[in-house]
Order: structure tokens, then C-alpha cells, then sequence
């Protein structure tokens, strides 16, 4: 089967003559060759590894300029820029060794760079990180970055927060597509799986210029899975088991490239029961299934490149109503619940001219979600359909001066179907032009700058009787917004790095707070929308210094967020059907804290890793009252150590995690004050080889104590519902 694909494939490209190749040899600083080190053109989503003998050969590269990025466990990230390529183009490489982190190139910022190289700090975790944490999904394993949180529902919803900003103020990207699922709502998850998914980057603060509305508090970038490499087929399959929720996470993928074709596809179950909290009961009715399927497909020579690539994503999910209710270990959601069904289509291209290039991201998500409270007829059915475009021209680059133009527009239709209505049938259109330059000198500094203007219009349709709950006005509107960005990153030393960044950022109103007219779900409050909201905007500044040589690294965070026109709710005093009303209203707003960590590895014990970081946020409104839904601090010691069990078990490491969430005082005032606890996780992992067996294993102990806490932001905490109890993960994959 192995070679019948292979051969199909070459057989599309048998036409095809490589004309520009780069080939060399990767040693290390002793002049010994290193191989198994992974060579990958980003923007062609093609790669090879080294040889036994450090040698590497890509074929079929562009005619202007190509960055290769070169990456083995060990050793520092290089990445390198190709000029004026030739049918023959050599290039030998010299790795420096580092017990660190690999150095990551960057995708989600506008010039791709290296971290080390990047003038906006940029949180780079690959999945596989994540889940050797053992956490039970996606949003899980982002909480545990500094700086991000999560507004839960049980372990089965759970919504990205950034530095105490969340909802429709975080964008997520998919495939290069920005995700939209109705994420107003406090019952909508993150809507993405983590099968298939290679790496995410967090950009804490206003991406705005990239990225237009939304992303006024920050942005969560999902890269896909990376092809194989040229010539190559692979096949893998993982297995995870999880304690508490009796669940269940299977995955099964294959890919294979030629020198100039490339495929994809991996399909993914994952199934819980009702999760168990300390003492043994079950909160009824948090139990979840959910199904998931990632292909691709892409073609790339030496004038472009251009990857299609699909994602159906289908969740049945428990909405917990009753508590502790009924004990079951059933995985057969019961009513409430919700049927959440999700397509996302991307085209994702580049064009090489002689000294500059286009690309381009083209995509279409169709969310359709629905809620049946009592029956198997929906009462709630949206349907939300997106077309969204992004094209930017990189200029030819003067001197040590680049700069990209670019635009990005999105088309959206939300549509009703139940008899329900929590949004009104709308149509929204965003257009917005930006530039961008990134200035180098001395190899050391950089200064980056840009400039944005945004249109987003939205119509909605009149719907229902006025007067009664349920009534939409027809809304016509239009939202204009500037921005603009400033960046400077330096070497204060060799080993010291500064970082400071000033951006704005806007967020238009959506649908709910221009119009609602009816109870919120789980609030027992009446709200009332305001058609006459302004566009939310904010000034953030951020400062970041970074330490690293190679038994030490410490970094310190620190910002401060102005937001104008802030949208919350407030009461009016009045009560409507026994519910308080509750008016969507604006006021100025300030946020403001930091993150500080620190990595050591003491010599000579090279197996020993001490890992440690704090995270803090305050928001107030103007008036000095504080805002809702912001993360308690948090402080996370971790200490690792690696090890290796003769030739049967290799990159083995052990670690043990004290993670202590403070009190939470600083509420606002439809919120209770939370108390802080400490949870204690255990992990175990490496590869084993067993004759020409080879696999991955992780085992992991979290909560491992079983402690009794309710986290500030879980939605279950005005029940009085505790969150998970002691969960024991086990995962293996398989590389078939």
C-alpha cells in the first residue's frame, strides 16, 4: 500500500524537473555531523532531515528567496535566508547545542522570524508539550501557558482567555482562517480539536494590525500538522485513556509528499463520561463526544506554493442543569445538550516573483449550532457562514528595510432556524488595508512599525413582535477604526534581550450587544442590548526582558491596557417575568499585570531542570469598580528530570508540577470572591524500543491528591460545583 501511494504520487509530478536545490551538511560546533535534524521551508510546507552523515538535499525551490529553518532537540534554532537562488545552491550549517527549548520560527506575526529574532514576544508551544501535561483537552493544556486562562463549563467547554480579556476580544486562527462559532456565547468552547494540530502561538495584547476586530486582547494561532517529508509515507496512531472521565482519545493519520505533491488526512474520536469531582460523585450531564477529520492536499514548484486543507469537526455535548444528579458513567449526552457541527475550508498560496512575492489565505467556515432542551427538536439553531480573505505583498526587501502590504476582508451570514432567538439573522462585512515595515541593524536590533484602517458594517433583520421578549429592531450600522503599531527589540547583551512594544487594537460590538431582548441563559438576568454602542478601543503597552545562556533562563513580562468604550452589563433597577434587567452599557477601562518565570539547569547534573513562573491581572472599570471574569494569580513550580534506560527506553523524563492559584478578591459586583488552592500533577514519559518496536508513552497524575477547588472562572461555581477530581492520563503513539 506503502509504495502504490508513493508511486501515484510521482507519477503526478514525473513532469517536473527540479531547477533551484539547496544541499549541505549540519555538523555541530565540534565539527561532528549531526543528523536527524529536521531542514523545512515554512512557506512551501516542505522538508527533509539530515542524514547519519549530517547531509540534507531540497530540490524544486522558488527562484528569489526561500528561508530554510533548521531544528534538532539540543540545539539552537537557525534560520536562514536564501538569496538568488541556483539550479545548485550549497549551504553547510554549524549548530549550536542548548539544554533549552528549541527556538520556534513564528508564523502568526507578519515577517516570520525566529523568536530570538522577533520584535513582538510570542508565547511557541507545540502540541505534544501540552500533552505530555496530561490535560483532558485543547483549552486545557493553553491554560497552563502564563497569561492564558480559560471560562469553563465542566472539561467539556471551555473559552480561551488572554490577560483578562476573552469571548469575541480573543481571536483564533485555524489554517491561516480565522474561527468564527458564535463565540458571544458563555456555552460556545474553543470548537477545535488538537488532532492534527502541530503548534499554537499566543500573542498577548492587540493584533489588530494583522488581524482587524477581534483581536483587541490577543490571539490564539493554530498551525496544522506539517506534511511529510519529500519521498516519504507515514502512518501514526495514538491512544489516550483518562481516570476520571473513563474517556477516551483515539487517533489515526497518514501523509505522504513527492518532490512537488503532498497529502494529508488524520481522523480522531474522543468520548467522556461524566466528569468525577473529589469524593467520588459525578456533575450530571458533563459528559461529551466528539468526532474530528483533518486533510490536506498541496502542490508547490518553483514559481509557487498552494495547500488546500479541510477540517470537519462534530461535538455532542452535556449541558449540566441538575449538578449532582443522577450517577452514571454513561456517555450518552442527555437533555439539555447541544449539537455543534463545523467545516473549515482553507486555500493557502504563495506566489515567487523575481524579488518579491504575493500570498494569500482564502477560507470558509460554516458553523451550525444547536440546542435541545427537552426533544430531539432543536429549539436554538444557528446557522453563522464566513468567506474570509487575506492577501499580503511582501516588497523586495531594501537594504535591511522589508515591508508588506496587505488586505483582508470577511463576508458573514447568521441565520435562524428554531424558534428560539438569541441573535437576530444578520449579515456582517469587514474590509481593511494595513503596511507593515521591520527594520534590522547591528544583527542585534530591530524596530517594527505599522498602520491599519478597518470598515466593519453590520445589518440585522427585525424579527418577533414589539414589546415582548424575543423582539429585534432592524440594526444598520457602521464601525470605522484606525490603528496603528510600534516595536523595538535589542540586545542589551550578549545573553540579554529587551523588548518593548505600544499597539492598538478595536473590537466592533457583535450581534448579542447591539441587540439581545430576552434572559440569559444560566444569569437568571433579563439583558437589553444597545444599538447604539461605539467600537471598543484600547492602547496596550508591553515590556519584555529575557536572560538566557546555558544553564539559566529568566524572563519578566509586563503591560498596561487602556480600553475605551468598554461593553458590560449593568442593572437598571427593574425587574421584567421575575428576572432583573440588565442594560449593555460602556465605560473606559484599564488592565494591567505581568508574567515572570525563570529555567534552571544547574551543572553538572544535566538531567535536573527547575522550572518556575507567575502570572498577574487587575481590571477595573473607570470608575474603579472591577471588572468581571479576570484570572486569580497564579503561581507554577515544575521540576523535570531526563533520563535514559540502557537502548530499550530513550528521552525519558519524569516531572512533578505545584501549581497554587491565589484568592480571588477583586470582583466585580455580580461576582463572589473565590478561594485559592494548590493541585499537585505528577508526569512520566519517553520512547520506548522494544526490537524494531518504537513508541511514545506519557503517564500522568493530575490533581493527584484529589483536592476539592473551584476555580474563579468556572461557570459552575454559582452552583457551588467543584472542578475535576484526580485524573490519570495515559497516552501512546504509535509511529506504524
Amino acid at each position: 500500500m506503502r509504495k502504490i501511494i508513493i508511486t501515484l504520487l510521482l507519477g503526478f509530478s514525473a513532469v517536473l524537473h527540479a531547477q533551484n536545490s539547496v544541499s549541505g551538511t549540519v555538523t555541530d560546533m565540534t565539527n561532528q555531523p549531526v543528523s536527524g535534524v529536521s531542514v523545512y521551508a515554512p512557506e512551501l510546507h516542505k522538508g527533509t532531515t539530515t542524514d547519519e552523515n549530517g547531509k540534507f538535499s531540497l530540490t524544486n525551490l522558488p527562484n528569489g528567496t526561500v528561508k530554510l529553518s533548521f531544528t534538532s532537540v539540543g540545539f539552537i534554532t537557525q534560520n536562514k535566508t536564501i538569496k538568488g537562488l541556483e539550479k545548485e545552491t550549497p549551504l553547510d550549517i554549524i549548530l549550536e547545542e542548548t539544554v533549552f527549548q528549541m527556538d520556534a520560527v513564528i508564523v502568526s506575526t507578519a515577517f516570520n522570524k525566529i523568536q530570538s529574532q522577533n520584535v513582538m514576544k510570542v508565547e511557541h508551544k507545540t502540541i505534544k508539550e501540552l500533552q505530555q501535561k496530561g490535560t483532558a483537552t485543547l483549552i486545557e493544556g493553553l491554560a497552563t501557558i502564563p497569561g492564558v486562562s480559560q471560562v469553563s463549563t465542566g472539561t467539556s467547554i471551555g473559552k480561551p482567555v488572554i490577560r483578562g480579556l476573552s469571548g469575541n476580544r480573543v481571536l483564533v486562527y485555524s489554517q491561516g482562517v480565522r474561527m468564527e462559532n458564535q463565540q458571544f456565547g458563555d456555552e460556545h468552547g474553543l470548537g477545535l480539536n488538537d488532532a492534527g494540530v502541530e503548534s499554537v502561538e499566543v500573542i498577548k495584547g492587540p493584533a489588530s494590525l494583522l488581524y482587524g476586530s477581534d483581536a483587541l486582547g490577543g490571539v490564539l494561532y493554530f498551525n496544522p500538522e506539517k506534511f511529510a517529508d519529500a519521498n516519504t509515507f507515514k502512518a501514526n496512531f495514538s491512544q489516550k485513556l483518562f481516570s476520571n472521565t473513563l474517556g477516551s482519545n483515539s487517533s489515526l493519520g497518514l501523509k505522504t509528499s513527492t518532490e512537488n505533491w503532498k497529502f494529508i488526512a488524520r481522523g480522531s474520536y474522543n468520548t467522556h463520561s461524566d466528569y468525577r469531582i473529589s469524593g467520588g460523585d459525578r456533575v450530571t450531564n458533563t459528559r461529551y463526544n466528539e468526532t474530528d477529520f483533518k486533510t490536506g492536499i498541496g502542490y508547490s514548484n518553483s514559481s509557487f506554493s498552494s495547500i488546500l486543507r479541510y477540517n470537519y469537526n462534530k461535538l455532542d455535548l452535556g449541558i449540566p442543569e441538575d449538578g449532582i444528579a443522577e450517577q452514571t458513567s454513561s456517555k450518552n449526552t442527555t437533555f439539555p445538550r447541544q449539537g455543534v457541527f463545523n467545516h473549515l475550508l482553507s486555500l493557502n498560496s504563495v506566489i515567487y516573483l523575481k524579488d518579491s512575492k504575493l500570498d494569500f489565505d482564502l477560507g470558509y467556515v460554516a458553523n451550525d449550532r444547536s440546542e435541545f432542551e427537552d426533544s430531539d427538536v432543536a429549539g436554538l439553531r444557528m446557522k453563522l457562514k464566513t468567506f474570509n480573505y487575506d492577501a499580503k505583498y511582501h516588497l523586495p526587501k531594501m537594504g535591511k528595510l522589508e515591508s508588506i502590504l496587505g488586505i483582508q476582508g470577511m463576508h458573514q451570514t447568521n441565520s435562524n432556524l428554531g424558534e428560539e432567538y438569541l441573535i437576530p439573522d444578520a449579515t456582517t462585512n469587514d474590509f481593511g488595508v494595513f503596511g507593515t515595515i521591520n527594520y534590522e541593524w547591528d544583527n542585534n536590533s530591530a524596530l517594527q512599525a505599522g498602520l491599519r484602517f478597518d470598515n466593519r458594517k453590520i445589518a440585522t433583520t427585525e424579527n418577533g413582535t414589539v414589546g415582548e421578549e424575543g423582539y429585534f429592531k432592524a440594526v444598520d450600522k457602521s464601525f470605522d477604526s484606525f490603528n496603528a503599531s510600534l516595536g523595538y527589540k535589542t540586545n542589551l547583551a550578549e545573553d540579554l534581550t529587551l523588548r518593548l512594544n505600544l499597539a492598538s487594537g478595536f473590537r466592533a460590538p457583535n450581534l448579542a450587544e447591539l441587540t439581545s431582548n430576552g434572559v440569559h441563559e444560566g444569569t437568571n438576568r433579563y439583558e437589553v442590548g444597545n444599538s447604539d454602542l461605539k467600537t471598543e478601543q484600547n492602547v496596550q503597552s508591553d515590556i519584555n526582558l529575557e536572560y538566557n545562556n546555558s544553564h539559566f533562563e529568566f524572563f519578566v513580562n509586563g503591560f498596561y491596557n487602556h480600553i475605551n468604550n468598554y461593553i458590560y452589563t449593568a442593572p437598571t433597577g427593574t425587574q421584567r417575568d421575575n428576572n432583573d434587567v440588565f442594560d449593555y452599557i460602556q465605560n473606559n477601562a484599564k488592565l494591567y499585570g505581568g508574567e515572570i518565570g525563570l529555567h534552571f539547569h544547574p551543572h553538572p547534573l544535566d538531567w535536573l531542570h527547575y522550572e518556575t513562573s507567575f502570572e498577574t491581572v487587575t481590571g477595573k472599570k473607570q470608575n474603579g469598580d472591577y471588572l468581571p471574569l479576570i484570572p486569580a494569580n497564579n503561581w507554577s513550580n515544575t521540576i523535570r528530570t531526563e533520563f535514559r534506560i540502557k537502548n530499550w527506553f530513550e528521552a525519558g523524563y519524569a516531572t512533578l508540577n505545584f501549581t497554587s492559584t491565589f484568592n480571588q478578591n477583586n470582583v466585580s459586583g455580580f461576582e463572589t470572591e473565590s478561594n485559592g488552592y494548590t493541585l499537585v500533577n505528577l508526569g512520566f514519559g519517553g520512547t520506548v524500543k522494544l526490537g524494531e518496536t518504537v513508541f511514545d508513552i506519557n503517564l500522568n497524575g493530575n490533581n493527584l491528591f484529589d483536592k476539592s477547588y473551584i476555580a474563579h472562572l468556572s461557570r459552575l461555581k454559582n452552583d457551588g460545583i467543584p472542578n475535576i477530581g484526580r485524573n490519570i492520563v495515559l497516552g501512546v503513539n504509535f509511529d506504524l
